[in-house]
């Protein structure tokens, strides 16, 4: 098993934290993560955008000359593609980019993630985050303590006071174990884990 160490909010070595091999040192499978990322980013996709086809744009019930006689090419109607104020043709209608992604690939994928930011050395264990009361000058002391770059703080339970004084510091994120996807694993700087979350990482995915 890893050793790693473990720090206080003022960023001293407290002590040290068997991480679980299964979960934290796996060979990371860039398949796995892809897959995921894809599927995220597809999934913010809101998918709203729409033209009007021909049959959809107003006017056009005319032909606009005689069929023969005129010299010109046979025109059936000005809301033709072809024509100024026209319907599109082939142009985008509202769809879905939802993406679905097997249980399994998704919890390879998480452990993928944190083997990954454990072998690059981004990955920091706190003992514990308390916040006596929601004050972003206080976190973001915490943060700077743990030399953390664009850092995101994952708790084994909801924080408010943890989740609310994070949100205003550029970069910053929080989260819970449940509710973090492998995007957010893998965009971050600096992954920083209460030593309870690590414990509820290595629960759910060992």
């Amino acid at each position: 098993m890893a050793t790693v160490d473990v720090f206080n909010m003022a960023g001293e070595k407290v002590s040290e934290m068997e991480l679980n091999d299964a979960v934290f040192a796996i060979e990371p499978n860039k398949y796995a993560m892809h897959a995921c990322v894809v599927a995220h980013l597809a999934n913010r996709r809101r998918g709203t955008q729409s033209t009007l086809t021909r049959s959809e744009v107003s006017g056009g019930g005319k032909k606009p000359w005689r069929q023969k006689g005129s010299g010109r090419a046979r025109q059936g109607s000005t809301r033709a593609p072809q024509w100024y104020h026209g319907g599109v043709a082939l142009g985008p209608k509202p769809r879905s980019y939802d993406k679905a992604v097997n249980k399994k690939v998704r919890a390879l994928a998480i452990k993928s993630a944190l083997s990954a930011k454990l072998a690059d050395g981004e990955l920091k264990i706190v003992d514990d985050i308390t916040l006596e009361e929601i004050k972003t000058k206080t976190m973001a002391g915490v943060l700077g303590a743990l030399g953390s770059v664009k850092p995101l703080v994952l708790t084994a339970e909801k924080n408010d006071n943890v989740r609310l004084s994070t949100r205003n510091i550029a970069g910053a994120k929080s989260a819970v174990v449940g509710g973090v996807g492998v995007y957010d694993l893998l965009n971050c700087g600096t992954l920083i884990l209460t030593k309870a979350a690590a414990e509820k990482f290595e629960e759910v995915y060992a």
